[in-house]
């Protein structure tokens, strides 16, 4: 019995995906529940986890764009099936989710892949038999191909073989390796290429800084009462149900100064300057060394704190394991970028996130002399960079936002008035 894997539906608005990279090569055992594949829309990264365990066989390769619903590959349960792929009829374009299907022909579905590795004859004349992902690692290393014997169905070379290849060379007494790259006389100590969300994120704000007119103001905000109604919510923990955080309390004011100053929560189509009902707050998430990712919190402006608070941890969780949909990164009006008490940059010039006309970014909380009343004491502040587009906000609109910003922070009681 085969198991298709199929493109699955991430949204709306989504009809048409690209495969970013196959976590296991052609041949290769799969494990129930681990990530074979990643894929990817505009905006999100998407982890298609392996519904049973077997050998997989890939149909369309990774770099190809493909539709939603269509079988990009199949799981097997034995080698004799996976070396039966080859004689099998094809699944139709944009075939459904059935779980089983008579074994699909890679030579109909791959023909370039297929005539790629035809194009390489082995001393005998014949065709070598070998997976693209094993053949890239060999031009990397070197490896001459046709001395390598293949593990795989059929006498397939994989990645594998290919690593044993490599271990191989590098035994003592063997060739020296190969020298370090040299690229415009420096040499390099390795070469990544920019591909799946960070070349995405890369693209998106190159074109956001070429098409709006983007300026940055930049302050601090005073937190000292701000500190005291976290400590008063994070006591109140068993009953909220959910530990509040000074983003979740971000979102909520933010919320509220963006409905009592609508000239913020805006976009500029062409001509059209367009006043956003909706009130969609994207708070702006790390992926490691990968880049940002921007949930958005949908209708902020109506939801308590708790409802922030939980939504806020649930996209979180989505999106460090990859599961976040389309949906659930558009949509939004504003965002909020934050470098939380890790960071160490006082101020930054956030990039728009299109076609938002306004993000704010903030920094950490720190202890600084302020004056208050006339007397200098140590306060708690925030700084702050507001980028805005100037032919949406002007720079007025902009300081009266952040002025009813500041004073939600600092007098949390008008946020009942």
């Amino acid at each position: 019995m085969a198991v298709r894997i199929v493109i699955p539906k991430l949204g709306m608005s989504v009809d048409e995906v690209q495969l970013v990279e196959w976590k296991a090569d052609e041949g290769e055992w799969v494990e129930k529940g681990s990530v074979v594949l990643v894929i990817e829309t505009q905006k999100t990264e998407w982890n298609i986890d392996a519904d049973a365990s077997g050998y997989l066989h890939i149909i369309v390769s990774a770099g190809s764009k493909t539709k939603i619903g269509e079988v990009v590959g199949v799981i097997v349960e034995s080698r004799e099936e996976l070396q039966a792929l080859d004689k099998g009829p094809s699944p139709q374009p944009g075939a459904q989710t059935d779980q089983t299907y008579a074994a699909p022909s890679r030579r109909q579905i791959d023909p370039a892949a297929e005539e790629m590795a035809a194009n390489e004859p082995e001393p005998s004349g014949q065709r070598i038999r070998i997976t693209p992902a094993a053949r890239k690692l060999a031009e990397e290393h070197m490896v001459d191909v046709t001395k390598v014997p293949g593990t795989g169905p059929g006498g397939r070379i994989t990645r594998e073989d290919i690593e044993n290849a490599i271990k191989a060379k590098a035994q003592p007494g063997d060739a020296q390796p190969r020298a370090a790259e040299v690229y415009l006389g420096r040499r390099v100590k390795e070469t990544i290429q920019l591909k799946g969300i960070r070349k995405a994120i890369a693209e998106h704000m190159y074109r956001s800084l070429s098409a709006a007119a983007q300026m940055t103001v930049m302050g601090e905000l005073e937190m000292s009462e701000t500190i005291r109604l976290r400590e008063g919510l994070v006591k109140a923990e068993e009953e909220i149900g959910v530990r509040v955080s000074y983003i979740d309390i971000l979102v909520f004011i933010l919320a509220r100064a963006l409905k009592q100053h609508p000239d913020i929560n805006c976009a500029l189509f062409d001509d059209d300057l367009k006043i956003w009902e909706d009130v969609n707050i994207g708070v702006a998430l790390a992926l490691g060394t990968e880049g940002l990712i921007v949930p958005v919190v949908k209708n902020a402006d109506l939801k308590s704190i708790g409802e922030i608070c939980r939504e806020v941890r649930a996209l979180n969780e989505k999106g460090q394991a990859g599961k976040l949909t389309p949906d659930e990164v558009s949509g939004g009006t504003f965002t909020l970028t934050s470098l939380g008490k890790r960071g160490v940059s006082f101020f930054q010039t956030p990039i728009l996130n299109q076609p938002e006309a306004a993000i704010l970014a903030t920094g950490p909380i720190m202890e600084r002399p302020v004056v208050r009343d006339g007397q200098i004491v140590i306060g708690s502040v925030m700084p702050y960079s507001l980028t805005f587009d100037h032919r949406a906000i002007n720079g007025f609109g902009a300081e009266r936002f952040m002025g009813r910003v500041q004073s939600l922070l600092t007098t949390p009681g008008l946020l009942l008035v």
